[in-house]
């Protein structure tokens, strides 16, 4: 890795396509700390995938928070862990900010319930909003705390649309992401929505979880006024929340059944168009 930089790029092309593409409108020299950034993310999402028990997921978290602790020392020669260490040295990331973020990850190796949206927002805002951050530090160092609001509800936004979009994974293992005051606020429970026999209350559980995401791009949005164009790489893959909402809220497409998607065109498109504008 090492010795081929745009080994970073590739992987991450396979691992996350939307933050792949985000990071094509980020200086040259910053999208292999953004990349390493990013797969250090889609490595902690994917432990849930590898095991088959919670322990040794919690075992591998915990791997991580001491390798980060000792600045990359105890990794045992894993590279993105040994990459990791050097860029948040490098850029000055706080530590503490991993820490949280896979305290907050625990949370996907069990089945318990989300209790509430407060629960889900805090979640959101340790792991998804919490990337966005350090890509922001990563990017812009002096303008990011600015924008840390914008960071906070696009990484809400993100996150709970990219919940929607995995409801057919999370169903598969007995998961659910959705908080139990708004499937109580709707009419449904975590069970209903995990036997799949209620086609009814699950849609009105969907409506109210597209609702909650559109609330935080909106709000992002606002916030994201005046941003400079430096920035706006990190909040890129956030950029993409809107169309996919759009394509879950159509009438007759069923969340827990289907994976919403774009085309790579329309990804592109997208991408370019707020790379270029921002938001207002």
């Amino acid at each position: 890795m090492q010795d081929d930089p745009q080994a970073w790029s590739r992987a991450l092309r396979a691992a996350d396509q939307d933050r792949f593409l985000s990071t094509l409108y980020a200086p040259v020299g910053l999208r292999e700390p953004l990349s390493v950034l990013y797969l250090f993310n889609a490595e902690i999402a994917a432990i849930r995938d590898r095991i088959h028990e919670a322990l040794p997921g919690e075992i591998r978290i915990q791997w991580w928070r001491d390798a980060l602790a000792g600045g990359g020392q105890g990794a045992g020669g894993h590279p993105l862990a040994t990459a990791l260490a050097g860029i948040i040295d490098e850029y000055g990331l706080p530590l503490d900010a991993f820490d949280r973020y896979l305290e907050a990850r625990i949370f996907d190796l069990y089945d318990d319930p989300m209790p509430t949206r407060g629960d889900l927002e805090g979640y959101c805002g340790e792991t998804a909003s919490a990337i966005i951050q350090l890509a922001s530090l990563i990017l812009e160092p002096e303008a990011a705390p600015a924008f840390s609001s914008a960071a906070g509800h696009a990484g809400c936004a993100q996150a709970i649309t990219g919940i929607l979009r995995l409801l057919p994974v999370h169903r598969a293992r007995g998961q659910c992401y959705i908080p139990a005051d708004i499937l109580a606020s709707v009419g449904a429970s975590r069970d209903i929505v995990l036997d799949g026999k209620d086609k009814p209350a699950e849609q009105r559980a969907v409506a109210a979880m597209v609702a909650l995401a559109r609330e935080h791009l909106q709000k992002f949005e606002k916030a994201a006024k005046g941003m400079p164009s430096t920035l706006r790489p990190a909040y890129l893959p956030a950029a993409l929340s809107g169309i996919y909402l759009d394509r879950i809220a159509k009438p007759g497409f069923d969340a827990f059944s289907a994976r919403a998607d774009m085309s790579v065109f329309r990804r592109h498109v997208t991408l370019l168009r707020r790379a270029a504008r921002g938001w207002g």
